[in-house]
């Protein structure tokens, strides 16, 4: 069932506000209310879609464009982006101004120390939730081990193994 424009604005522009830590640490809300809640996307459907925006050149927030495109056509894709960045943006630029004007206060520091591990829990999650969409293929936490730690160790640029992941994949489908 395809939502209505107003639904489809309101649902990513409340997105946009859980964003702490950008667009792939909010990928496992996106996944939990676009495929659990909403029904909009199945989970092979969201894996894709959100390896599509990764692989694309720009900016991360790609995905919530992607989505709505594959949600709601044009139309779809022009409101999940006004949507996920309008209320981000707004915010941001508040904030700004207010840590501008709290330059000298003691608890600053400390409360931005704090969203860090907060942005890198939302990162580990996403790792969770696309492992998960894509556990039909039995290898994928094998070879995503693998490439997290290739990139970790090795001094060569990640796309290599984006490379090695993409000839594996071509593989397999080709296969089967």
């Amino acid at each position: 069932m395809s939502p209505s424009p107003l639904d489809l604005l309101l649902t990513f522009c409340m997105l946009s506000l859980l964003a702490v830590g950008g667009a792939n640490a909010l990928a496992p809300e996106m996944h939990r209310i676009l495929v659990d809640s909403r029904g909009w996307l199945d989970d092979a459907t969201f894996s894709q879609l959100y390896a599509l925006a990764q692989a694309a050149p720009g900016p991360n927030i790609l995905s919530a464009s992607v989505m709505g495109m594959a949600i709601g056509g044009w139309g779809g894709m022009a409101l999940a982006t006004i949507g996920i960045l309008t209320p981000a943006a707004c915010l941001a630029w508040t904030v700004a101004g207010w840590l501008e004007a709290l330059k000298g206060a003691w608890w600053i520091k400390p409360a931005q120390a704090g969203l860090v591990p907060l942005a890198l829990g939302l990162m580990g999650a996403s790792g969770f939730i696309l492992g998960d969409a894509a556990a039909a293929f039995f290898l994928a936490p094998f070879i995503t081990a693998g490439s997290a730690l290739f990139i970790w160790r090795s001094n060569r640029s990640p796309l290599y193994a984006l490379l090695a992941g993409g000839m594996l994949g071509l593989g397999v489908f080709a296969i089967g």
